[in-house]
């Protein structure tokens, strides 16, 4: 049984770079506020270690 990852975006991407805001959407987070659940694997973590001041994350399982 794998693990889930809720993720969170709680800060706005206005002023992010494109980049970061390529990250996001990848993460399938639309605006402020918006939480998706996702599988917990090293291409999820990585991409939340590439944006954490933009998110809010915690672990179910």
């Amino acid at each position: 049984m794998s693990k889930i990852l809720r993720v969170t975006l709680v800060r706005s991407l206005i002023g992010i770079t494109e980049k970061h805001r390529a990250t996001v959407r990848g993460l399938g987070l639309r605006h402020t506020g918006h939480t998706v659940e996702l599988s917990d694997t090293p291409e999820v973590r990585g991409m939340i270690k590439k944006v954490p001041y933009l998110l809010r994350w915690e672990e179910q399982s």
